[in-house]
């Protein structure tokens, strides 16, 4: 019988992860007093205050599907996944996002590969209608295999407008916005998946390869702008790393995902190659919904008429549950 494999086999520990984060925390107490003073922290975005409005700031990185990108020889997408994954977290709690910078820690900088990456960051942020305002390359031989990349996306609020999930009540509807796929979390269990299987980037997935199904881009929730203009949303989760945990930053209420999504094929491929319970896939991928909103039934017809998606469950007293499946 096949191993069953996990995240944290894989090598990446969420709560290891959580409780190294909150050692680091707990480090770091300082507060600016005036103008650029805190308004939020720890949620997906931080936002300082700048008097008549404020500025949001989120970091993020691609994470391993570098090394899928490298082994594919195509580095052409991992910048657009590098501005969705900080832009996505200001659309989260409502900020509108106006800048970027990048970061690219490389072995050799390699001027093919630089090249590639510029290629993304450039559809990035045209897609989600940023200026990519400057940013560092680093060559760190001693430090770094092959490259990494990350980035750090600057947007502003009306700070009466935040979107926190404090109005979040007790039977409001989940409405889930389909992902593009793998998005830009859980590649280290993925590639883990298809190494043990013996299988190889270029095996046949649909109409083009097990490569390419992973390396398509995060996508860019821009409608989300528009549906802060017109709806009442009470909160709004960008499902990345740790799955439908993510629903944890906002309200301590419960979170019940009656009728998901449909999976990605490259979900059920990687369960059953993996052999992974679905309560892990849950707490490790998006599972197909890579955006959720939080809003009143009442404001569903509208949404609709904004961005795809429908309802996939309600919000409850208590636990994160998939289809009776509790996985908090």
């Amino acid at each position: 019988m096949t191993e069953k494999m996990d995240y944290a086999k894989a090598g990446v520990d969420i709560r290891k992860e959580e409780q190294a984060i909150r050692a680091l925390k707990d480090k770091i107490r300082f507060s600016r007093t005036g103008i650029g003073k805190p308004i939020l922290t720890g949620h997906y975005a931080g936002v300082i205050d700048m008097g008549s409005f404020a500025l949001a700031l989120t970091t993020d990185g691609v994470g391993s599907k570098v090394l899928v990108a490298s082994a594919m020889r195509n580095w052409t997408t991992v910048g657009i996944d590098c501005v969705a994954m900080n832009v996505n977290d200001l659309f989260a709690i409502g900020a509108e996002p106006v800048a970027f910078v990048d970061y690219i820690a490389i072995e050799d900088p390699d001027k093919e590969i630089l090249a590639q990456i510029a290629v993304g960051l450039e559809e990035g942020c045209r897609l989600a209608n940023v200026t990519l305002v400057g940013g560092e390359t680093a060559t760190l031989p001693e430090i770094i295999r092959g490259f990494d990349l990350a980035g750090t996306a600057v947007g502003v609020v009306n700070k009466e407008k935040i979107i926190t999930g404090e109005k979040i009540e007790i039977g409001d509807v989940i409405y889930g916005v389909p992902s593009s796929g793998i998005h830009s979390n859980g590649l280290t269990l993925a590639r883990k998946i298809v190494d043990k299987a013996g299988l190889d980037y270029s095996e046949p997935f649909g109409n083009h390869t097990l490569g390419d199904e992973l390396l398509k881009p995060t996508r860019i929730y821009l409608e989300i702008l528009e549906v802060i203009k017109k709806v009442e949303v009470h909160g709004l989760a960008h499902i990345t790393g740790s799955g439908l945990l993510k629903l944890k930053r906002l309200k301590n209420v419960g979170y019940n995902i009656y009728d998901p999504l449909k999976p990605h094929e490259i979900f059920n491929f990687l369960m059953d190659e993996g052999n992974v319970d679905i309560k892990e896939m849950y707490r490790t991928f998006n599972m197909g919904m890579g955006f959720a909103i939080i809003l009143s039934e009442n404001e569903v017809r509208d949404i609709k008429k904004i961005i795809d998606g429908r309802v996939v469950g309600e919000v409850v007293e208590e636990g994160i549950s998939v289809e009776d499946v509790r996985i908090d």
